[in-house]
């Protein structure tokens, strides 16, 4: 629908793509990447609010048809991750990276914004461009706050819609499904209190390495032996510290980790089983352990209704091979917040690198992406916003 547009503006949504991916900032630190986005709305003749309480933009496109306002979603915050690749738009921060495809988001939505101002008398309604901050800080993330600033409050979408670059599927591919997209993501601490004492006499002492060690293997109970095997759900220990030195046991051990489920009943069912798994474990090899757990992001589930509107864009955009069948991910997402109060649907960009017999995963020092995918980034969002306006209103008739 906007194929020729979304074209014409490929190589700078690539310009744009690369300057971001130079000049990451960290959640809560993306005060240079609100300046930029915000120059490129006002070289647009975009109009924008600027949130009060971050760094968060959301740029607004009025038809010149009355309708209703849907909202199209992009993320701005980058990792605390050293790259890796030998590319000229590498980032020239040593410890912040671009390695989830936020830069890509940010230069798609602004290419998209300037695809829908270009085409206002084809839109019925209003179209929010959400430029939001801290996706990365989860558990507390920055959906919420956007969704509670007065600058969102006044608009209230109808519909709201998100796209995430995915290295899994090839360019022209587009993920969507019904219901569950993305996991719960939740967080934990473990606390391990033993009695320190020399190595040559553990009698005297209790160990909290090996108390750590029969804890990590006993976590894995929970989804192999408490959890239905049709149900989803993964528990991970990332770090573990512990000990002063090679010749004294260790008196206490943190073990820090998450739990991923996809329904709100199993991840309940987890928390609860872990609890008590660790405590009792502990205590039944003379120690003590406490547990934080901090419930994070929530299930990014899907409104049927919009997820089959952009299944069936990006088939009649790119071909009915473009939407195939996709499993859900357990990866969380700070979109689900917005999924909970507004329907709408989230779905995944095809980016896969073609001379990469392997991927590199989201999250790691090598990642990128095959930038041809940012013009079907752009084409589909455009597309989605401007018919699901189309759709709200001859829902209203």
């Amino acid at each position: 629908m906007f194929y020729k547009s979304a074209t014409a503006i490929q190589e700078q949504v690539i310009e744009w793509r690369r300057h971001l991916h130079q000049y990451p900032e960290l959640s809560h630190e993306e005060k240079e990447t609100r300046a930029f986005v915000c120059r490129v709305l006002d070289d647009a003749g975009i109009a924008y609010e600027s949130m009060k309480a971050s760094y968060g933009v959301i740029g607004i496109i009025k038809g010149e048809k009355p309708g209703k306002t849907v909202a199209l979603r992009a993320d701005m915050d980058a990792l605390p991750i050293r790259e890796t690749n030998d590319v000229p738009y590498r980032s020239t921060k040593e410890r912040v990276m671009h390695a989830c495809g936020h830069d890509a988001h940010t230069a798609m939505l602004l290419g998209t914004g300037i695809t829908l101002q270009e085409n206002k008398s084809e839109i019925e309604g209003t179209v929010l461009l959400l430029f939001q901050p801290a996706e990365e800080d989860a558990p507390i993330g920055g959906a919420q706050a956007m969704m509670e600033d007065p600058a969102f409050l006044q608009w209230k979408p109808d519909a709201i819609f998100g796209q995430h670059v995915w290295p899994d599927l090839p360019v022209g591919q587009i993920g969507v499904r019904d219901g569950a997209m993305m996991g719960n993501s939740d967080r934990f601490t473990i606390l391990i209190n033993g009695k320190a004492g020399h190595a040559s006499m553990p009698h005297q002492t209790v160990d909290a390495i090996v108390v750590a060690n029969q804890l990590m293997s006993s976590l894995q109970t929970i989804v192999s032996r408490n959890v239905n095997p049709l149900d989803a759900a993964v528990i991970t220990i990332g770090k573990m510290t512990g000990g002063d030195r090679y010749n004294v046991i260790a008196r206490e051990v943190v073990l820090e980790g998450t739990v991923r489920t996809l329904s709100l009943s199993v991840r309940e069912q987890v928390e609860k089983r872990l609890v008590s798994l660790v405590e009792q474990v502990a205590a039944g090899l003379g120690a003590k352990a406490s547990v934080t757990y901090q419930k994070g992001y929530v299930s990014t589930i899907n409104t049927s209704k919009w997820a089959n509107h952009v299944r069936e864009q990006a088939r009649q955009l790119f071909g009915e091979a473009a939407a195939p069948d996709v499993d859900p991910s357990l990866a969380g997402e700070d979109f689900g917040r917005f999924l909970q109060t507004y329907p709408g649907a989230y779905f995944w960009l095809g980016t896969a690198i073609k001379e990469r017999p392997v991927q590199s995963p989201l999250h790691d020092a090598s990642f990128d992406i095959d930038e041809e995918a940012l013009v079907y980034g752009v084409n589909l969002m455009a597309t989605t916003a401007v018919t699901a306006l189309e759709q709200l209103k001859g829902e209203e008739s």
